[in-house]
């Protein structure tokens, strides 16, 4: 699982921040790339990594304002030109399928894939063998939602003293073991996996939040997350204007993360009013509340990993 930012400003475009967009991609997982959000010029932004917009199978949209979704449809197109013809899911508020196909139905954009729409509301939006994802409502003024990716945990690895012990021989069987509770050999022996096998290897756990205010709900939301993504449009001195505009503060997204036990914070949705010098003062004072804290910049790329992985 990787994480590459595409856009870490908030409301318009300026030289050092794109707005609003994200990428997770998990090629070793189940070969999928995820876009969360889609900013104004979010695919040139993806020219400069070597992300291919047909490879794009879900598309999730925290809210629709502008800076989160003026990017689809020039990346909708585009895709359909790039060789993209698998089958697109997007999953957003009430109104994104409304503006996607006005856009393409005015420009007289015909695409070469089908697109699937899924109106999110608080709950499991899906679910398979590998993967569970939930969203909630936040606190925006808007329709705004935060997407929790919960990946499974993985049986653990195979011992092999312990299949030693009871004759058992590397080959085939290895796998048949792996992929069943119980078998049984040919002479009978009964195999029983958690017997051979190590401690389950736990799934990692990401949250991507969409804007919002700081609202206590949201913690038992992102309890233990691996790596949580939360806006920071505005810092510490400025809590008033973010309260004005249904926005979090550095301080309240830390505090949050430190309260919800978050092993590694990213902080986005970065005004253009603070220059680097002010959100490095900003960050000496967040690693003061939580340890593993970032501002995080136009393509900055995170692995998730698990403790103990």
């Amino acid at each position: 699982m990787n994480i590459t930012f595409l856009g870490t400003g908030s409301g318009v475009p300026s030289k050092l921040r794109n707005v609003s967009s994200l990428v997770l991609e998990m090629h070793q997982e189940r070969d999928e790339v995820w876009l969360f959000d889609c900013g104004e010029a979010t695919q040139h932004q993806i020219l400069n990594t070597p992300i291919k917009p047909r490879k794009i199978n879900k598309i999730f949209i925290t809210h629709i304002h502008g800076d989160h979704i003026f990017g689809l449809p020039g990346l909708l197109s585009s895709r359909s030109f790039q060789e993209g013809t698998s089958t697109l899911e997007i999953y957003g508020p009430k109104g994104v399928k409304e503006f996607i196909e006005t856009a393409l139905s005015v420009s007289q954009t015909h695409l070469r894939y089908t697109i699937k729409y899924f109106e999110v509301t608080d709950g499991v939006l899906f679910e398979d063998e590998q993967i569970k994802v939930t969203a909630m409502s936040l606190v925006h003024g808007v329709p705004s939602y935060g997407f929790l990716i919960e990946e499974s945990d993985q049986i653990g690895p195979l011992l092999p003293s312990k299949l030693k012990e009871k004759g058992v021989q590397p080959g085939p069987i290895f796998q048949e073991i792996k992929n069943n509770e119980v078998i049984t050999l040919d002479d009978g022996t009964e195999i029983v996996r958690e017997e051979v096998t190590g401690p389950d290897i736990l799934g990692r756990k990401i949250a991507i939040l969409g804007d919002t205010l700081p609202f206590d709900d949201v913690i038992e939301f992102v309890r233990d997350a691996d790596l949580l993504v939360h806006e920071a449009t505005f810092t510490h001195e400025d809590a008033k204007l973010a309260q004005q505009y249904n926005h979090s503060t550095s301080v309240q997204a830390a505090k949050i993360a430190k309260e919800a036990n978050v092993k590694q914070l990213l902080l986005n949705h970065v005004s253009s009013r603070y220059q680097q010098d002010h959100l490095q003062q900003e960050l000496e004072h967040l690693k003061e509340i939580i340890e593993h804290v970032t501002y995080v910049k136009d393509f900055d790329s995170y692995e998730v990993l698990k403790e103990g992985r």
